[in-house]
């Protein structure tokens, strides 16, 4: 089921290869101001070996538009819709592309389902797989993706927005855009046309111990200073990353939802011991 309250989910799973393991926390909150979560989040672990050998592990953060019973319908419909396009297609050579078919069917499906209801509806999205030790993203929207990298926070996906725009351009700084009074305005989104641009990357990354990936909403990078973000993920484990995150973002205000997918790929556990079996002796 989605993700609508604001307790935190930790689960540790197998990383994408038999040497790390991840530590992972989704946690979506409603905010100080809105009366209805809008947003969406997700990890996905599947239920077999082949097919998380095949497909990976599959995070997701959506960020409805449309107000009440749209905005969180369309969030909903892109998280569901992506993951089951994604596990359901054949086990992909290229994670980018199957991916980006896997958003271009969630934006069919929020477009068609906009239409039939007569609703003015929309979402953001960006997925992060992580597959064979290599990470793989797509995403339309302001949603984000990061990474930490030892004592270094870098922001993996460029908003499809005004702002961002004119961050990619050289006309404003990362953080005039921070600070924006237009940042909100999105020029991507699922579900506002029959078709949609999809962003991948050019290639997928490595993924090494001690990285620590952030899928996040505009309630969340909108307020927080990258210092404070990478602060926050700097702690020791993935809940307590979340909780010290949406905590910050409530207290300066939080005026929007607020959603985050927390993944720190940790060093592998050792394996259980076994007690040793006693031999059983028999009398003639």
């Amino acid at each position: 089921m989605p993700l609508r309250s604001s307790t935190p989910r930790p689960t540790r799973t197998a990383a994408p290869t038999p040497d790390l393991a991840l530590d992972v926390s989704v946690r979506s909150d409603v905010g100080c101001v809105r009366a209805v979560n809008e947003d969406d989040g997700r990890f996905v672990r599947p239920g077999t070996p082949a097919q998380r050998s095949s497909h990976g592990l599959l995070a997701l953060v959506a960020d409805g538009m449309g107000g009440h019973d749209a905005g969180d319908v369309a969030s909903r419909l892109a998280v569901d819709g992506i993951a089951a396009s994604y596990y359901t297609s054949p086990p992909p050579s290229d994670p980018h592309q199957a991916l980006e078919t896997a958003l271009e069917s969630a934006n069919r499906t929020v477009h068609k389902t906009a239409t039939d209801q007569q609703a003015s509806m929309g979402t953001t999205c960006v997925a992060l797989v992580l597959r064979d030790g290599r990470a793989f993203a797509a995403h339309v929207g302001d949603s984000r993706c990061y990474r930490l990298r030892g004592d270094r926070l870098e922001a993996l996906t460029q908003d499809h927005s005004v702002v961002g725009e004119l961050v990619a351009r050289g006309l404003l700084t990362s953080e005039q855009a921070r600070l924006h009074e237009e940042r909100h305005l999105i020029t991507r989104a699922l579900g506002l046309h029959e078709t949609v641009e999809v962003d991948t990357w050019s290639a997928p990354l490595s993924v090494e111990e001690g990285d620590v990936f952030l899928l996040s909403t505009d309630g969340l990078h909108d307020l927080l200073h990258p210092a404070e973000i990478q602060a926050a993920l700097s702690v020791g484990s993935a809940a307590l990353a979340t909780e010290r995150l949406i905590d910050r973002a409530r207290a300066l205000g939080g005026p929007d939802n607020i959603t985050t997918v927390v993944i720190r790929v940790e060093p592998p556990r050792p394996p259980r011991a076994t007690r040793p079996t006693r031999p059983v002796s028999a009398e003639a």
